[in-house]
């Protein structure tokens, strides 16, 4: 058996760690961590230190939705739910400080902890039959050895001879029965003749102290890491809130609010219509642009007003409807940039541009984008481009005028005089905390709801200082099918269904790919690696894949297609630079519809343009993307 430790950050699933934390959160796991090091005192029992453990985790995210206390032998167990009766879903082994004897190490499980923890999951999995137990962990308080039980399942719960004696030995059938015989004559023995891998996390909190003192920004790092390893979310592996798989509904209310829409119930469908009567307000986006289109008579200047309906009221939705996804569209891609830049500049808020100081009317917000998205900064004006300075020119299409606008109406016809009321269920906060209600004019009402969220939820994990939701691109992508397709009843494919059928099928014709090409009969990417040596090669037969969605909506499945073969690319250690060189220091995955790249210790690649290797990762990540997306992907 060969010991395999890992850090609390390699350890985590990589969606959860950019998840943000809330900064009260991370502040009173801080002081619990810190309480629990301070009470800690070598000569003390073992149940002094197991109580220590258990009140930490009570007070870091366990109670009240968790149970703990003893179990039988246990020293201390996680249940699954809020009481005794729900199963055990961490089982923990306390020692005291003194006993270092007892103790794993890093480079020796066989030990008696580790044995004593061999008995209980054999206990709770083979006589209990609980199927949902999470992880097992053997500490002092200072140092921590968590194991996936997973791990436990494949090397004791799946050896026969083990568990046939483990039987005898609670039926009374072996020379001892007492639990150092099992020890010592079982689990030390099982242990010792494993020819496997096993893989844990380890730390020891003493090496944090400095950091439970600090702000320093690489602490913190370390801080949110360990508070993430300790959550329920990862120790009972509770499902988590990742933006590309949910809506938020909170986010998804407003926005339709302020555009001027309502989600309605028909039967077992949700469909999107014209507010009704009664909740009309002549400031929402589209009652703004229907009173503008039929004061202009604009519906009859359409050169084809048919496709908009057939009635003229209908014309007038439809019309008001397009326009109005086209400005939100924009908007809503410039606060993904904005928060971009903001990120990328240190938090520096002068890069912020979507503002009431900016941005003042609707005339402000057309010159934005078209005399400034649109055009280089050398051909702006001196007027906007002294407003905007940190704006890049975009060359994107999104950006320049619609057919439809020039047909009919810009933003810049919108009146700006008309205020809006706040939804009672805004999201807006006064000084005090409390609600906002009233009304205002629809542009700032729509600034300062977007600011009300944080849109820079990519990147490193940091913490949430001002605990606001997080919104990406992915979620952006869902709420605008929706609005979308509300007539055709087009459907947002979750990101967990695309990412695992884009997963189960590219690794399986990538493979079927190689065998048709080399004569091979390779069962899985696995007997794929071995046979490999020419990376050119093997980049030329991947890049061959022919992907073709037919009713693509927002695109999501090509991505969910595109992340997937990058990642391949990684398992197979072709991913390469234009010089061939491999990003060996560096892992690539898929995890909850989104592509990470982490280096060798487990912290998030993050762009840095001053450093040649930093430019290298990411020249080399978006010429794959650039040539999967023109080759592959249809």
């Amino acid at each position: 058996m060969t010991p395999s430790p890992q850090t609390p950050r390699q350890s985590l699933n990589k969606a959860f760690l950019k998840i943000k934390p809330v900064r009260s959160d991370i502040e009173r796991f801080k002081a619990q961590l810190a309480q629990m090091l301070e009470r800690a005192i070598p000569a003390e029992s073992e149940e002094f230190h197991k109580n220590l453990i258990s009140d930490f985790l009570k007070k870091t995210g366990f109670e009240p939705g968790y149970y703990i206390n003893t179990k039988g032998r246990n020293d201390l167990v996680i249940h699954n739910g809020k009481n005794a009766k729900s199963t055990v879903g961490v089982i923990i082994e306390a020692k005291r400080l003194a006993n270092k004897t007892e103790m794993p190490g890093r480079d020796n499980l066989n030990t008696k902890a580790f044995h004593e923890l061999i008995l209980y999951y054999l206990r709770e999995r083979i006589s209990g039959n609980n199927l949902e137990i999470k992880h097992l962990i053997a500490t002092n308080i200072y140092e921590w050895f968590i194991f996936d039980a997973a791990v436990f399942e494949k090397a004791f719960a799946q050896d026969k001879k083990l568990v046939h004696q483990f039987e005898d030995f609670e039926a009374g059938r072996l020379a001892g029965n007492t639990t150092d015989f099992f020890y010592t004559q079982v689990a030390a023995p099982a242990v010792e003749n494993l020819k496997t891998d096993i893989p844990f996390t380890w730390f020891d909190i003493r090496d944090l102290e400095k950091s439970l003192a600090g702000n320093n920004e690489i602490d913190e790092s370390r801080i949110i890491a360990l508070y993430k390893l300790l959550s329920p979310g990862h120790l009972l592996k509770q499902p988590f809130v990742n933006d590309s798989n949910s809506l938020d509904k909170r986010f998804y209310s407003e926005l339709l609010h302020i555009i001027g829409l309502q989600e309605t119930k028909q039967g077992s469908k949700k469909l999107i219509g014209r507010a009704d009567p009664e909740n009309r307000n002549p400031a929402s986006l589209i009652e703004n642009a229907i009173v503008q289109l039929d004061s202009l008579d604009m519906i009859s200047r359409l050169e084809n007003p048919g496709r908009f309906g057939d009635s003229y009221s209908e014309r007038l939705f439809n019309v008001a409807l397009e326009l109005a996804i086209t400005w939100i569209n924009r908007i809503l891609f410039l606060k993904l940039l904005e928060a971009q830049l903001i990120s990328y500049h240190k938090d520096d808020r002068s890069y912020s541009f979507l503002t009431n100081e900016k941005i003042r009317d609707f005339d402000d917000l057309n010159s934005l984008f078209f005399q400034v998205l649109a055009r280089k900064a050398d051909e702006r004006g001196e007027d906007v481009n002294a407003a905007f300075q940190h704006v890049p020119y975009l060359n994107s299409s999104l950006f320049e005028p619609s057919a439809l606008e020039h047909e009919t109406l810009f933003i810049s016809n919108l009146r700006d005089t008309k205020k809006l009321p706040l939804l009672s269920a805004t999201v807006l906060k006064d000084e005090t905390g409390k609600r906002r209600n009233g009304e205002l004019p629809a542009l700032s009402y729509l600034f300062d709801f977007l600011d009300a969220y944080d849109f820079a939820a990519e990147g490193s994990a940091t913490v949430l200082e001002d605990n606001k939701s997080l919104i990406n691109a992915s979620v952006l992508g869902l709420i605008f099918e929706k609005i979308n397709g509300y007539k055709e009843g087009s459907f947002f494919t979750p990101g967990f269904i695309t990412m695992y059928m884009s997963r189960e099928t590219i690794r399986r014709a990538v493979v079927q790919k190689f065998n048709e090409a080399k004569g091979w009969q390779c069962r899985d990417l696995d007997e794929l690696y071995n046979k490999i040596n020419d990376r050119n090669e093997a980049n030329d037969i991947i890049n061959s894949l022919k992907i073709v969605d037919p009713a693509v909506g927002s695109g999501h499945f090509l991505v969910s297609a595109l992340n997937e073969i990058i990642a391949i690319k990684n398992d197979l250690d072709v991913l390469q630079d234009k010089n061939g060189r491999r990003l060996k220091n560096y892992r690539v995955e898929v995890e909850n519809d989104e592509l990470m790249v982490t280096d060798e210790d487990g912290e998030f690649f993050v762009y840095n343009y001053n450093s040649p290797e930093s430019r290298r990762v990411q020249e080399t990540l978006f010429r794959e993307k650039q040539t999967i997306i023109e080759n592959c992907l249809f």
